[in-house]
């Protein structure tokens, strides 16, 4: 009764007298509490909203003329709850002030303890790739400690060769002079010196460079960024495929269906490109997202990415179940002369390049287990502490799992 998002006094409609009587309701996450007043030790009701849906209505017919009661009951604001369970009757609630009603519809329809789970398990993610970062950045921050404290270390000895260059100079000085009348053979030495420190410096980092382009990490890195590579040019051509698909026979189709003399139904269209165009406009989004990765290499992450494609990956279960079915009504359709003819027609499309619809129908059944070797082969060659991992790992056990 204290924690509850929404409490306050509403009338409420009992369903066996049809009279309204006031109760003091309380609203916590998916339970809704009434109590016959403000100060009542327990509920003498309650109502699990799961799945429910609350809308305004309007007053009943009842109210609308009469005496001053009926008018002051056609100025209530009246909402009904439907709850998604059978058999349980809607609840009726009514309160004297709109906003007060507008509240009380809002808050029962958030009121989904489903949604506050998904909230939960979306910020854990976020939080996870979150602490993922921080401890990459420790790490660098370590290493750069650690390169400081060497450059402090040269620096100190740079400072004596200097000190003790400066001793020798003075020394070779055989009067006080300016700058101008330094010894030429002195000059010399410093051309030669300062060549010698840049020389020494480039063989330094050169070797440093070289032990790196060398090393397994640098390796590793090569053969992942290919394997990214590989499968931004794999779903380019997967995305080519669906638009043929949905260009060249779906949409034709689709109007052939409502010409006159229709040699195809629309349910036959339907039951034969089950979710094709959506699993098009899907991977679209998910190719304009690879390549905008690829635009910030070497920088290369791909997780997020999968994140936005597992929650849709139920169309593709149901166009898996619905494939052997495709194929059988496009069998049947076949028989149809006029519609036999016509698919030819369409199949000598040049952008086909020879293939037949069956083809096409069958490509998107094996992008799902080509997305799992990818993930196999990246994890192959993603370091244990990479920033990535996990989310990697996660998308790849939901993959599996939607494979089996």
């Amino acid at each position: 009764r204290k924690e509850g998002t929404k409490r306050g006094y509403l009338s409420k409609k009992t369903a066996e007298t049809n009279r309204w009587h006031e109760k003091w309701f309380a609203l916590y996450q998916n339970v809704l509490f009434y109590f016959e007043g403000e100060q009542s030790a327990r509920p003498a009701g309650m109502y699990m909203l799961e799945g429910c849906n609350c809308e305004r209505v309007p007053a009943p017919k009842g109210c609308a003329a009469g005496s001053a009661k009926d008018a002051a009951l056609d100025k209530q604001h009246y909402f009904t709850v439907l709850f998604g369970h059978e058999g349980q009757k809607p609840l009726e609630l009514r309160c004297e002030d709109e906003v007060d009603g507008d509240e009380w519809v809002e808050a029962i329809h958030q009121a989904s303890y489903s949604d506050i789970l998904i909230e939960r398990e979306v910020l854990m993610q976020k939080y996870i790739h979150l602490v993922q970062i921080v401890e990459t950045e420790k790490v660098a921050a370590n290493q750069l400690r650690h390169q400081l404290e060497d450059q402090d270390t040269e620096i100190e000895r740079l400072k004596s060769e200097i000190v003790a260059l400066n001793k020798t100079k003075e020394k070779m000085r055989p009067y006080q002079g300016n700058q101008e009348d330094e010894d030429p053979d002195i000059k010399k030495i410093k051309k030669v010196q300062s060549f010698m420190r840049g020389w020494l410096c480039r063989r330094k980092w050169k070797t440093i460079v070289q032990d790196y382009i060398c090393s397994p990490h640098a390796e590793s890195m090569r053969k992942r960024n290919q394997i990214v590579f590989n499968m931004v040019e794999a779903e380019s051509e997967y995305v080519h495929q669906l638009y043929v698909l949905v260009n060249c026979f779906l949409r034709p189709l689709r109007m052939a269906a409502s010409s006159k003399k229709p040699p195809i139904s629309h349910d036959d269209v339907s039951s034969i490109f089950l979710n094709s165009e959506t699993i098009m406009f899907l991977h679209e989004i998910f190719h304009q997202g690879l390549k905008a990765r690829i635009a910030n290499w070497p920088t290369l992450i791909l997780a997020d990415l999968f994140d936005i494609l597992l929650p849709m990956l139920n169309i593709y279960q149901e166009f898996v179940r619905n494939h052997q079915y495709s194929l059988q009504v496009l069998a049947n359709c076949k028989q149809n002369r006029d519609f036999d003819k016509l698919l030819k027609q369409y199949e000598a499309n040049p952008a086909c390049e020879g293939r037949m619809l069956e083809t096409f129908l069958t490509y998107p059944m094996f992008q799902i287990p080509r997305y799992i070797i990818t993930l196999h082969e990246l994890l192959a060659h993603t370091p244990h502490e990479h920033v990535e991992r996990k989310s990697l790992e996660f998308a790849k056990s939901k993959l599996e799992e939607l494979s089996r």
